[in-house]
């Protein structure tokens, strides 16, 4: 066995990392629970519709991204966690906004709210949640086991997604660019993944 890994594995930081990943994990969870009451109604014309909604909830999601990373130094360090989770609760909305155009609302669970956040930054998590049934993808609904289970993969996946842009934070006017660019970018392919899910027939494989 490595001891160098052995003995890292008791440091202050790998428990501060260990603190991290369950804090984003927890944040994740309450995130994809409370899924909220659409603002939208089924309409003749979804997948237009659906469009024009995020490239909305993008441009807010940047917004709001952009605005957070602002401060350089550690106090940008400590906007992290409360733009993640702004950014969240703006992508959340727009799923269930998408999803009620489609006329589709009662079937939107947490674990759909997975999926589509998460599909595109932990795939190798939660592509398999995804199952062809004829011409639709359908979510699999899964055992409270298995969602824990995930929700702890995605939470580290999401971590180190995290750490490795944090660094940009330090710059005040480029970084917050940065930073609202990728809030836009991600939050497109949060759409992206409930259209697909939502398209008759799908517009790709969740996998393409």
């Amino acid at each position: 066995m490595n001891s160098s890994a052995t003995a890292g594995a008791g440091t202050p930081a790998a428990a501060a990392n260990d603190a991290g990943i369950r804090e984003v994990t927890g944040v994740i969870e309450r995130v994809i629970t409370d899924v909220p009451a659409p603002r939208t109604h089924v309409v003749e014309h979804p997948d237009r519709e659906a469009a024009r909604i995020a490239q909305r909830a993008a441009k807010r999601a940047a917004v709001l991204s952009g605005s957070l990373a602002l401060p350089p130094g550690p106090l940008g360090m400590l906007t992290v966690l409360p733009d993640i989770y702004l950014i969240w609760q703006t992508q959340r909305q727009m799923v269930a906004d998408i999803f009620a155009l489609y006329g589709r609302t009662a079937e939107l669970t947490r674990v759909h709210m997975l999926y589509c956040l998460f599909r595109h930054a932990a795939s190798h998590v939660l592509r398999d949640f995804a199952v062809r049934a004829g011409e639709r993808f359908i979510v699999q609904q899964v055992s409270v086991g298995a969602l824990r289970g995930a929700l702890g993969s995605v939470g580290l996946a999401v971590t180190r997604r995290i750490a490795g842009t944090t660094a940009s934070r330090w710059l005040p006017v480029v970084g917050a660019v940065a930073v609202g660019g990728y809030a836009y970018w991600d939050t497109l392919q949060v759409a992206k993944t409930a259209r697909r899910l939502l398209a008759k027939p799908p517009l790709a494989p969740p996998d393409a």
